[in-house]
């Protein structure tokens, strides 16, 4: 829930919903806000689970406070264990989860409000959203007076000729005026902050009400080789926001990454249930190999493409395991004498080394007197009963290899690598 100052009065800051009570000293008529402010109103929306549209209410600009809960049952008071109860599941005196919407109509006009509804949802689907099925879910518009339900009214014949024409059904959603609202339990409300790596429920029909310029996608080369495919979300979503953020902003990897939407998987096999954002989809050759729904901390997401990229490998056992290659294995050999240029992690692609600071210490493993600057962390290893010093990359957290002290030429430091962990890049072919 957010809430914000709306306006200032003589005696300070007033709330919205609020109501002025005193004007000591100004001789001035009490304005009232409560119920004789025309511009603050309410509507209570219910498209489904109510944790996503509370989060994508309150990005709204205009919007005032969006608050989970319950409205349109009777017969019992309701609480989130009660209304999904399997005996409820078709009961029609069951309790729709909906979201109270308060918001500034000079900002955010009711029309706006109710485009934006429509459009986030699947309003044909009755008593269902997707997976969750059941009369708690069902589509529902609960206004506070009559010029916002002549605007549903209206705004719902406007959706349902773009809907046709589109090849879809009629819209389920039923128009009533509202008779009371149950605030959910605090648990609920703000649920996406609270619970950080999940997924947003998707199940938008792709239909607006503004025509969208058509962008062709071609996957046409994503028909050969390993992709990775991530389906974001055409509204606001938190979980995608911070995967980018967090997680693939700063991926160089040599995997291709892409970025679709739900209906821009065509030429595609895929097996993962696309109405969640993020999904993360691992592709080889237009066919899916995994597939995650929600949010991938950095550390799951980068060990599922060392499984998608290395297989079953010594690499992988490097990577993940923490386990030492032989010392003069095939891929020291090719990498103790490359030109000018960077060792880079495998699996991001980011700097870890440079050929300036590689030195032969005769141990069989590529050495350096120190890597590229912020691109390890260093944790202590009792394994072997030996005290060592472990370095990984800190970009995915992969094992690289350890760090002895003294051991350089010159008195520096000997980082010990394993090289089946790095790729090897030019200097003028690459760019951090």
């Amino acid at each position: 829930m957010k809430m914000v100052y709306l306006a200032v009065a003589a005696g300070g800051l007033i709330l919205a919903g609020s109501a002025i009570t005193a004007n000591a000293g100004t001789g001035m008529p009490e304005p009232k806000v409560d119920g004789a402010s025309n511009h603050i109103k309410t509507l209570v929306l219910g498209s489904g689970c109510f944790w996503g549209p509370e989060k994508r209410y309150e990005k709204m600009t205009g919007v005032i406070d969006a608050e989970s809960g319950y409205a349109d049952g009777k017969g019992f008071t309701p609480t989130y264990k009660e209304i999904i109860k399997a005996s409820r599941r078709f009961d029609e005196n069951n309790y729709a989860e909906v979201v109270k919407v308060t918001y500034n109509a000079n900002l955010l006009t009711t029309e706006a409000l109710l485009k934006s509804y429509f459009e986030s949802h699947d309003p044909t689907q009755s008593n269902r959203q997707g997976n969750d099925v059941g009369t708690q879910y069902r589509s529902i518009i609960l206004y506070s007076d009559t010029q916002q339900g002549d605007t549903a009214e209206a705004v719902k014949v406007q959706f349902q000729q773009r809907l046709s024409n589109a090849g879809f059904g009629k819209i389920q959603t039923s128009i009533k005026p509202l008779r009371k609202f149950y605030p959910a339990e605090e648990y609920h409300q703000n649920y996406l902050a609270k619970n950080p790596n999940g997924y947003c429920p998707d199940h938008s029909t792709g239909v607006t009400f503004e025509k969208a310029e058509k962008t062709e996608v071609d996957n046409s080369l994503l028909l050969t080789g390993k992709h990775i495919v991530i389906i974001d979300s055409r509204s606001y979503c938190p979980y995608c926001e911070k995967l980018k953020k967090e997680v693939i902003n700063d991926y160089q990897g040599d995997i291709p990454l892409h970025f679709r939407f739900a209906d821009q998987l065509q030429g595609l096999t895929i097996k993962t249930a696309t109405w969640a954002t993020p999904t993360i989809l691992f592709t080889e050759n237009g066919k899916e190999s995994y597939g995650f729904q929600g949010y991938m901390k950095r550390s799951d997401f980068y060990k599922a493409l060392g499984a998608f990229k290395l297989g079953r490998s010594e690499a992988f056992n490097i990577a993940f395991q923490k386990g030492t290659e032989r010392p003069f294995c095939k891929q020291y050999d090719i990498f103790k004498n490359t030109p000018d240029g960077v060792f880079v992690d495998k699996l991001s692609g980011k700097a870890l080394f440079d050929t300036r600071d590689r030195f032969n210490s005769g141990t069989g493993w590529l050495s350096f007197t120190h890597p590229v600057e912020g691109s390890v962390t260093y944790h202590q290893d009792l394994s072997h009963a030996m005290v060592r010093t472990e370095i990984r990359s800190k970009s995915s957290g992969i094992h690289l290899g350890h760090v002895f002290k003294n051991e350089g030429p010159k008195g520096e430091d000997r980082y010990c690598i394993n090289a089946q962990v790095l790729e090897f890049k030019l200097r003028d072919k690459f760019s951090k």
